[in-house]
């Protein structure tokens, strides 16, 4: 069996090009596989788990000590996962994952420490897999900076690593979505009981973005439906646009929707929400369910796994979450004509529970239908129901010419 790394990296190339993996996947692997050749230069052509061990943390250039960003460092760690499998199988398993799915974790034993007890309070407080999800990658976010700067356990954190740690995320959040990073990040500093940390964090001021969503317009939802419904897009992308856009059901709901959660001779989809972990059951119209039987018929790889909506090229695996749905929807947007800037699942949610309000529905159903856990959270749709809020504005008295 070979194994130098130069061989064994060839095969790995070769197997994502019989798969049809997408260029840019290769390319990754191909960069990856010459940072661990250059990796291994010190130590012989051969590869070891040990070696792979090494390259999965390897932070920086060997050679210059120039810090690699959390891309590259993430596909080492893939890379390391692949190897690792074929030195112990003999065989290429692309499936191959390690240190979460090649995410980058923090190395230092207090902090793996830490996040493992704070996942293990997650999954005793029954936390929905979503919101586990954003919980951990917020924590894990926070304490690989710290490791960036020179930080190896939390007892050696102070407040001012909070306001150069929410500092660091303006790079990667818009100024009106990091509350949402916030909301994630407070949770795991109350598990930590650290009342300094969690004072910096209110005193950094982050407020709440309350922006009026903008609904869609009657003709502009028909372009779209007709666009989904006479082949101008694939079966695939049709399915989830129509989805989003009768049911509102959510982006990470989408993702992880199952075969079996849809009942075909009863046309009604039934799942356990992602976010609330509250079961819902809505009715297939039958535009959504023969697009649905379209795609799973004909389109759909003929993969063993069970989610419905699969990625087109290889691997044949789920969505990769909220970022995939939304490039869905906006292709789908373009190819109808609609110039819109953004055309995620949150406008066609609000557009949605817009509609029911303009029809009349209940906002206790709304919010069933919308699958929140409190029915407050239905509140919001209120500010676009412009008619009905006109209808509650009181005449102002005039007497004399004057408004008082």
């Amino acid at each position: 069996m070979d194994t130098k790394v130069r061989e064994i990296g060839e095969r790995v190339v070769a197997a994502l090009e019989a798969d049809g993996h997408a260029k840019l996947t290769i390319v990754q692997y191909r960069n990856a596989i010459r940072w661990l050749e250059i990796l291994a230069q010190d130590r012989g052509e051969e590869y070891s788990p040990a070696l792979g061990a090494d390259f999965a943390v390897m932070t920086a250039d060997p050679r210059t000590g120039k810090v690699f960003s959390p891309r590259p460092r993430a596909d080492f760690a893939r890379l390391a996962g692949v190897f690792d499998s074929y030195v112990f199988t003999g065989q290429v398993d692309l499936s191959a994952k390690r240190h979460g799915g090649g995410r980058v974790v923090p190395q230092s034993k207090d902090f793996t420490v830490l996040l493992a007890a704070w996942s293990a309070e997650m999954e005793q407080r029954g936390l929905a897999v979503a919101t586990q999800s954003a919980y951990s990658r917020a924590a894990c976010d926070y304490l690989l900076y710290l490791e960036a700067n020179g930080i190896m356990s939390l007892q050696e954190a102070d407040g001012a690593s909070v306001f150069g740690f929410l500092e660091s995320l303006s790079d990667r959040w818009a100024k009106t979505a990091l509350w949402s990073a916030v909301t994630s990040f407070r949770p795991f500093l109350n598990f930590t009981q650290r009342v300094d940390l969690l004072n910096a964090l209110k005193m950094a001021g982050v407020k709440r973005h309350h922006g009026i969503v903008p609904l869609l317009g009657n003709d502009e939802e028909e372009i779209v439906v007709q666009a989904c419904m006479n082949g101008q897009v694939s079966a695939r992308d049709a399915a989830i646009t129509l989805l989003a856009l009768v049911t509102g059901l959510r982006a990470c709901d989408l993702v992880s929707l199952r075969l079996q959660d849809i009942d075909w001779r009863g046309r009604t989809v039934g799942i356990v929400q992602q976010k609330t972990s509250n079961p819902l059951t809505m009715p297939l119209p039958p535009a959504i369910a023969g697009k649905l039987a379209e795609y799973v018929l004909g389109e759909r790889p003929n993969v063993v796994d069970e989610h419905v909506f699969l990625r087109v090229v290889a691997p044949h695996t789920e969505l990769a979450g909220h970022a995939a749905i939304y490039r869905v929807t906006a292709r789908v947007f373009k190819t109808a004509g609609l110039e819109r800037t953004r055309v995620g699942t949150r406008l066609l949610r609000h557009n949605a529970a817009s509609k029911l309000l303009r029809a009349g529905t209940p906002l206790p159903t709304i919010s069933a239908v919308l699958g929140h856990s409190s029915p407050d959270s239905t509140d919001v749709y209120l500010s676009t129901d412009t008619e009905h809020m006109r209808a509650c504005v009181l005449p102002l008295p005039i007497r004399q010419g004057v408004i008082r």
